[in-house]
């Protein structure tokens, strides 16, 4: 057999399990991330950049969840979006914590 099977019935489904937490919650979390980011870095009038970086998360929600299912494994997939999510995290609260704004 190929190198996509990895073992017990229960062994792949929590493999697809953490698939479907990493594509749907943190999907949605590292979209969310990046539209505040985002939001928060792009030049402009602040509606235009909102709607601006709801736009892009929009497309980011989407590739998180495709890079869900396409990881090796859900245990791949979940860490990775967690990292990627840590990025804009930071991204945002370093820019609210120097304007002191929302």
């Amino acid at each position: 057999m190929s190198g996509a099977h990895l073992g017990t019935p229960w062994r792949r489904r929590g493999d697809m399990v953490l698939r479907v937490i990493a594509a749907i919650p943190l999907g949605y979390a590292v979209g969310s991330l990046w539209a505040v980011a985002l939001a928060r870095i792009l030049p402009g009038p602040r509606a235009e950049a909102t709607i601006a970086a709801t736009l892009a998360a929009l497309a980011i929600c989407a590739a998180a969840a495709m890079w869900a299912f396409a990881a090796r494994s859900g245990w791949r997939a979940f860490w990775t979006l967690i990292l990627a999510g840590t990025v804009p995290a930071a991204i945002g609260w370093a820019s609210i914590a120097t304007t002191g704004r929302l």
